[in-house]
């Protein structure tokens, strides 16, 4: 059964969940912008926690559970969610994890690695970036056409207090950033948790951009220690590969494994290749949980 903590912090209280054996290396899951832990699927944990990992994952800020802020008005900025994962792995009595964020979840994930190297054992990188919210640097691919004509399409009249019109727009929002075939049962299997657990959702959909945006740290990714994996849809329309050559080229020893036919999503299709590459980094690079330095940068 999973193990639920429930983390307080001086400005935001956080919705945490473990699965797995404490005595086995952690895993820490970090969403993307405006996810609650929902989009971790429970299976998807269970699958990594079968491979000998204790896998946690939590409500960021706005999100599922945790404690939110008016629409439009995040009270926190970057270093808070970093600040808010690494309370999460106190809770649990983690002092070391492997990483791995999603989108945004790797832009904190990479922060942590830069600022807290001590509580960061490795790092994987999920369908990221080296740059936030906002223009793709000169030399970065920017956001396919295809995905900038959806985007172009009028907003829809969202009732946000009918769970049901949630639900179907974030499925719409999941089905522009997917790759053919598009999983939409998969889609809205993960919408349904999100609204079924949040306290709302408007939020977090309006606040996490805002929180993140302006923020840089590609010019310090040479200063990254922590082995590092790089997982990236070939059919990325959101952060397409460029991104994440560039985080593989300028993170020192980083591995990039490029994802077939995948879009900015993680469906149940590629869960297989995910899960055995994620084991496979945390076995190569920790020891146990508590171990004083990670293994750097092993070979393939």
């Amino acid at each position: 059964m999973p193990e639920h903590r429930t983390v307080i912090r001086r400005d935001a209280t956080l919705h945490a969940e473990a699965v797995g054996d404490p005595a086995d290396p952690a895993l820490l899951l970090l969403a993307g912008t405006s996810c609650s832990m929902d989009w971790w699927p429970p299976e998807l944990c269970a699958r990594l926690a079968g491979r000998g990992l204790f896998v946690i994952r939590f409500d960021q800020r706005d999100t599922g559970l945790s404690s939110a802020d008016p629409v439009g008005d995040p009270s926190y900025g970057p270093a808070d969610l970093v600040a808010d994962a690494v309370a999460v792995l106190d809770a649990y009595g983690v002092p070391r994890a492997t990483w791995a964020g999603f989108s945004q979840g790797g832009w904190i994930a990479q922060l942590a690695a830069l600022d807290h190297p001590r509580r960061v054992a490795a790092l994987v990188l999920l369908s990221s970036r080296p740059t936030a919210h906002g223009p793709a640097d000169a030399d970065l691919p920017e956001v396919r056409e295809e995905l900038l004509r959806a985007w172009s399409e009028p907003a829809p009249d969202l009732d946000w207090d009918r769970p049901d019109e949630v639900v179907e727009y974030l499925v719409s929002g999941e089905r522009a950033l997917a790759a053919a075939p598009f999983d939409e049962a998969a889609a809205r299997a993960v919408a349904r948790a999100c609204v079924g657990r949040a306290h709302q959702v408007r939020a977090a959909v309006t606040n996490h951009s805002l929180a993140v945006s302006g923020l840089r740290w590609r010019e310090r990714l040479g200063d990254v220690t922590a082995p590092t994996l790089v997982l990236h849809g070939d059919r990325d329309p959101l952060f397409p590969p460029g991104n994440a050559e560039a985080l593989a080229r300028e993170i020192p020893g980083a591995r990039l494994v490029v994802l077939p036919s995948v879009g900015h999503e993680l469906p149940p299709r590629s869960w297989p290749a995910v899960v055995a590459r994620v084991a496979g980094h945390v076995a190569r690079t920790t020891t146990a949980p508590g171990a004083t330095g990670p293994v750097r940068n092993p070979a393939c």
